[in-house]
């Protein structure tokens, strides 16, 4: 019923989409592979790794630096066994090794992601197979004369060899030019040969390897340089056998280190795929769910796959749904029209407990979901032909399924329950079976369009409504899902929106049962009743947001205040200070001058200066109150109070008050609750 319910909510294409942000092979096969948890600790573990590897994409320039890692896994499984590995298969090997060592590097820096910490401290990027590698190989995967001293000897000596041969055809091509087709050397079965004239072959002895098409040409392999030829071959056969004695080692350099480098592979696909399930996280503006035993909370809930498209092509919108179920409600009944989007409700919260299982962050703004063993779900019409089996008969051939297996923290998921055969035994059919669900598993959601299943809210609290809005105006579905209020199917106005003639729809109306028509009145009522209640909340929402926006700018207004005061409270003090020191200067010169020529008349005039100059300034705080630190003091030149964070030695203080931090001198400051004297 599981594998069932993967294919039910199109869990394959989940993955598919997460596999195109993985950047390694391996972690593009784990990702498509992707399963939920069997375990909460084990889906736990895999969304904290979620979590750890979306903070590296965040607050790296480039991400976790995966690039170089190749699909290693089969050569180093076939080295294990015994088998050759070529040169380019070893550079993978070297390469991923390279790679793994820097991701090793970017995380054991970091203290903010453990469990990534933990499993890259568990790695072995064996540098010395590395460095082994690079030093046997070149970039394109061939063995390097250094890799062997044999090997180099054998291919210096076919390069002398070749260099004589060439030297000796040279001479011959100047010395035979007339009984040569071509002055030119060139090669048949790897040996140098020249091009003779056939009615001149006499002229040139030695072995013919090949003749042209035309038939008047031989290429011939001149006797001269036949020994020195077959010395090459043998050098070659040298070199032949010293390049695979280097890739014997090499491989079994590789084979000795199997344990370590597939340990290695295991790790970074490991961090592979929760790096691609961290940038899908944040392609779709998924959060971290969050488990709890008892509650389903999903805020702003969109599907995934609607979401990638959306993102692919901005006129197709999606519009969130929001769902929360906590005790004693236990089961849903979804109601309205076709077309409305109760299949997709059933689908996103299905693929959200999933996704949430399987360490992957849900598409919503927040997510709480209980731990769900397995979601179980009928959805869809699953009519067999070749089974001979009706729609009803499908649906109930999957519902036995589903209570065969049902326990106590499963979720169950069904689509039209009790559709596809008579109305009154379906909703009979289908109240018994939601009223058994809801006793045995956790939370049991249903779409249906029968109204008997609209009232079993009011017979049992375990039940709750909610339904898919239409908008009368458009005679159109608005995908928005309400709850608390039953829908209504709407049939007949979408089949008017979809051009049905009007007499059939008005014989259709009088078809219509009294109950139906007041039952259809009476949610009419209630939906009108919600829309005036949602306009009221968005009309005291908007009047918050304004006195909001005026209590920021007074709060402002008095913050430029207070700071304009005490701006101009320490100009005056500057002032102060600066007049204190002209006068200063003024007494040092009428000294000056009583004492070059003291005189009774000079003495009075510098008595009358001095008084002149005298400071018209108070001190405030007496001798015995000096503000210490935590004191509640009055600034009296603002006349605002607040609290001495810090007194300095040369007489000021930094006091708070509300938001703002003043530089105060300490004779401006009273302590709190103490009258102010009149001299003040």
């Amino acid at each position: 019923m599981q594998d069932d319910t993967l294919r039910l909510l199109q869990w394959d294409r989940l993955c598919e989409q997460v596999a195109q942000f993985a950047q390694t092979e391996s972690g593009g096969r784990n990702c498509l592979a992707l399963q939920p948890a069997s375990t909460e600790d084990a889906a736990r573990y895999k969304l904290q790794q979620t979590r750890e590897a979306r903070l590296l994409e965040t607050q790296l320039a480039q991400g976790l630096p995966l690039g170089g890692i190749r699909d290693i896994q089969a050569v180093v499984r076939h080295a294990q066994v015994g088998g050759l590995l070529e040169g380019m298969a070893l550079l993978a090997i070297a390469s991923t090794l390279a790679a793994a060592r820097k991701v090793r590097r970017v995380i054991e820096d970091r203290e903010d992601i453990p469990l990534l910490l933990d499993l890259v401290e568990t790695l072995r990027t064996c540098p010395e197979l590395e460095q082994r590698i690079n030093f046997c190989l070149d970039d394109s995967g061939q063995v390097m004369d250094r890799a062997s001293p044999a090997l180099a000897e054998a291919r210096s000596q076919q390069q002398r060899l070749r260099e004589k041969v060439q030297k000796t055809l040279q001479s011959l091509l100047q010395r035979q030019a007339n009984s040569l087709q071509e002055q030119l050397i060139t090669e048949r079965d790897g040996r140098f040969v020249v091009l003779v004239k056939v009615n001149a072959k006499d002229q040139v002895p030695g072995i013919v390897h090949d003749t042209s098409a035309s038939g008047q040409t031989l290429f011939v392999e001149p006797l001269g340089v036949i020994e020195d030829q077959n010395r090459i071959r043998q050098w070659q056969r040298t070199e032949q056998q010293e390049v695979e004695r280097v890739l014997w080692e090499l491989s079994g350099l590789v084979a000795a280190e199997y344990p370590a480098l597939s340990h290695l592979i295991d790790v970074l696909t490991t961090l592979d795929g929760a790096t691609a399930r961290a940038r899908h996280s944040l392609w779709v503006g998924a959060v971290e769910p969050v488990f709890h035993p008892h509650l389903l909370e999903l805020r702003s809930l969109s599907h995934p796959l609607l979401v990638a498209q959306s993102l692919r092509d901005p006129s197709r919108t999606v519009v969130p749904i929001h769902i929360f179920l906590e005790p004693p409600v236990r089961g849903v009944v979804i109601t309205g029209p076709n077309t409305g989007g109760k299949t997709l409700t059933l689908k996103s919260v299905g693929i959200a407990v999933l996704m949430a299982k399987a360490g992957l962050f849900v598409v919503a703004t927040s997510a709480v979901v209980p731990w769900c063993e397995r979601v179980l779900a009928d959805i869809g019409d699953e009519q067999s032909l070749e089974q001979n089996l009706s729609t009803f008969s499908s649906h109930v051939r999957r519902i036995v399924g589903i209570l065969q297996e049902v326990g106590p923290r499963d979720l169950v998921l069904l689509d039209e329950v009790g559709a596809g055969t008579d109305p009154q035994e379906g909703s009979a059919l289908a109240a018994a079976l939601l009223q058994h669900l809801i006793q045995v598993s956790r939370f049991t959601l249903a779409t249906t369009h029968y109204g008997a299943l609209k009232a079993l809210k009011y017979q049992d609290p375990r039940f709750e409504n909610a339904s898919v809005e239409f908008d009368e105006q458009s005679l159109a579905p608005t995908y928005r899902l309400l709850w608390g209020i039953p829908g209504r199917s709407n049939a007949l106005n979408i089949a008017r929106r979809l051009g049905l003639d009007s007499q059939i729809l008005a014989e259709a109306q009088s078809w219509l049962s009294p109950q139906s028509l007041e039952a259809n009145t009476v949610i009419a009522g209630l939906e009108a009743q919600r829309r005036q209640q949602e306009q009221s909340n968005q009309r005291t929402q908007q009047l918050n947001q304004d006195i909001e926006k005026v209590q920021r700018e007074l709060v402002s207004q008095k913050e430029a205040l207070l700071r304009e005061r005490l701006q101009l409270q320490q100009q005056e003090q500057q002032q102060l200070q600066e007049s204190i020191a002209g006068a200063k200067t003024q007494i040092a010169r009428v000294i000056r001058q009583l004492q070059a020529n003291p005189t009774a008349q000079q003495a009075q005039q510098a008595t009358r200066t001095l008084t002149e100059l005298e400071p018209k300034t108070t001190a405030h705080t007496p001798e015995n109150y000096r503000p210490q630190m935590g004191d509640r003091v009055q600034v009296l030149s603002l006349g605002q109070t607040g609290e001495v964070l810090t007194v300095t030695s040369d007489g000021q203080a930094q006091v708070r008050c509300g938001v703002l931090k003043l530089l105060v001198p300490v004779d401006q400051l009273w302590p709190v609750g103490v009258k102010v004297p009149a001299q003040r």
